[in-house]
């Protein structure tokens, strides 16, 4: 472990010894504030009713990636390859990320349902459009020498993107993508806040219906760590991928 992680560690412990401190010394109630050994604490003991919720909600965010990819890699490659496109669909690109996505969920649930389309779309909106930007933002940047080397070479636009222009935007791509992931926890629980009957946003309301303020907090305890594991994993497969850079 290198002195950042371990000064990172640090850090988090004694944010969390401070917390601990400050609601024993005043006897904060657990309705306000639980402490960190009391979410730890629930957060063990109530695995078996929590974990569910979290299977339903890590689903609706690996099915919004896996949309957004879908969407987003076709369109990048679509305005780079016209940028005519790019100009129409920009202003559309930026007013998507522009509107709250507490307006948005209303009519997607009203739209799509109670049910888990809803919350993947919901997912999806949030995530590619940095998996967009970013990865146009990849292909706009390679090297002009190289492009003008591979059309000498007689290098149709097919032939670029696979053996230039995509491997040069990989970096571009996965630092989108790692910014996607870390958000994606975002659309999938608002989703559930409007209207759903399971997941870890159903059951932070639930919760907080009751003030079982320590289960909201094992409920973000659990969306916290999805997302670090799901940016872990886009760190993996970028040092797998791209072992050039």
């Amino acid at each position: 472990m290198n002195r950042s992680r371990v000064f990172s560690l640090l850090i988090v412990l004694a944010l969390l010894c401070l917390w601990e401190a400050y609601c024993r010394l005043y006897s904060i109630p657990d309705f306000i504030l639980p402490t960190p050994s009391e979410i730890l604490r629930i957060t063990v003991i109530k695995a078996p009713l929590i974990l569910p919720h979290a299977a339903v909600t890590a689903l609706e965010i690996l099915l919004g990636i896996l949309l957004s990819l879908l969407v987003a890699i076709p369109l990048a490659i679509l305005m780079f390859a016209h940028p005519s496109i790019e100009q129409a669909l920009s202003p559309f690109l930026v007013a998507s990320q522009s509107i709250p996505v507490f307006a948005l969920a209303p009519l997607l649930v009203i739209w799509l349902g109670y049910g888990i389309a809803s919350k993947v779309l919901m997912a999806a909106i949030i995530i590619f459009f940095p998996i967009t930007v970013s990865l146009l933002e990849g292909f706009k940047n390679c090297g002009n020498e190289y492009v003008v080397l591979f059309r000498l070479m007689g290098a149709g636009f097919g032939t670029r993107m696979k053996l230039l222009y995509w491997p040069w935007a990989l970096p571009f791509f996965f630092a989108g993508l790692k910014v996607g992931v870390t958000v994606a926890t975002i659309g999938a629980v608002i989703g559930e806040w409007v209207g759903s009957q399971q997941g870890l946003g159903y059951l932070m309301i639930q919760s907080n219906a009751r003030l079982r303020v320590d289960m909201v907090f094992a409920a973000i305890l659990w969306l916290s760590i999805m997302g670090l594991g799901m940016w872990k994993f886009v760190n993996f497969l970028e040092k797998k991928v791209i072992r050039w850079n």
